[in-house]
C-alpha cells in the first residue's frame, strides 16, 4: 500500500486531478451552497485541496476575504499554485500535524479524512485550534460503510482507507464538541448512494 499523498501526487502528474474536480463538482456545489454566508465576510480553508479548484471557486465570492488550501501532495500544491492567482494561498503540509497560524470561519473537506491515520484527532484539533468561535466544519465522504460501491476502492486505488459507518463519523463530530450537527446524502441517485455530508458548528 502506498501513502495517500504519494498516490495523489501521481494522479496530479497524470492530470487525474482534473477528473476529481468533475466528479466532485455536484456534491461540493451543494456543500458550498449550504455553508457560504449570504451577508457576512468570511475566511475559508480547504482541507486536502488537491489542485485548488474549490479554493479558486470560493475566492470568487465577494464576501470571501481569504481562501486557503492545504494538501500533503507536493505536485497537487504545485498544480494549485500554477492554476491560481494572488487571491488564493496554498500550503504543503501533513494534515495530521499541521498547526495553522490563524483560525478560520469555514473549513471544508471533500474526500480526504478517511485517508488519515486518526481522523478523530484531526476533527478535535479543527474544533479546538483551527476554527473561530461559531465557525463551521463541513466534510464530504464517498467511501463509507453504507455505500457498498466504495468497499472495493482500497484495493483498486492501492492506499489505506478507513471504512466507517455514518454513525461513527457523526460520533467524531459529537466527541469534538461540535453543535448543530447535520448529515445528509448529496447527489444521491438510484445507482449511487450519494456523498455523505456532515457539518457542525464550533
Amino acid at each position: 500500500m502506498k501513502k495517500a499523498t504519494e498516490v495523489f501526487g501521481e494522479w496530479a502528474v497524470k492530470g487525474k486531478d482534473k477528473g476529481m474536480e468533475k466528479s466532485h463538482a455536484l456534491p461540493v456545489g451543494a456543500m458550498l451552497d449550504f455553508i457560504l454566508p449570504k451577508k457576512n465576510k468570511f475566511t475559508f480553508l480547504d482541507l486536502g485541496c488537491g489542485n485548488g479548484w474549490v479554493v479558486r471557486k470560493v475566492a470568487k465570492n465577494p464576501l470571501c476575504i481569504r481562501a486557503v488550501g492545504i494538501d500533503g501532495a507536493e505536485k497537487m500544491i504545485s498544480n494549485a499554485k500554477s492554476l491560481s492567482k494572488d487571491s488564493t494561498e496554498y500550503i504543503l503540509a501533513d494534515i495530521e500535524t499541521f498547526q495553522p497560524v490563524e483560525k478560520y470561519d469555514i473549513i471544508h473537506s471533500m474526500e480526504v479524512l478517511y485517508y488519515l491515520d486518526n481522523p478523530k484527532e484531526v476533527i478535535k484539533k479543527i474544533s479546538k485550534d483551527w476554527l473561530k468561535d461559531n465557525g463551521r466544519l463541513i466534510i464530504g465522504i464517498d467511501h463509507y460503510y453504507e455505500n457498498l460501491d466504495s468497499h472495493s476502492w482500497q484495493g483498486k486505488v492501492g492506499t489505506r482507507m478507513l471504512l466507517l459507518k455514518e454513525e461513527e463519523w457523526l460520533d467524531m463530530f459529537k466527541e469534538a464538541g461540535f453543535k448543530q450537527i447535520e448529515s445528509w446524502r448529496a447527489n444521491k441517485t438510484s445507482e449511487w448512494e450519494g456523498t455523505l455530508v456532515i457539518t457542525g458548528k464550533n
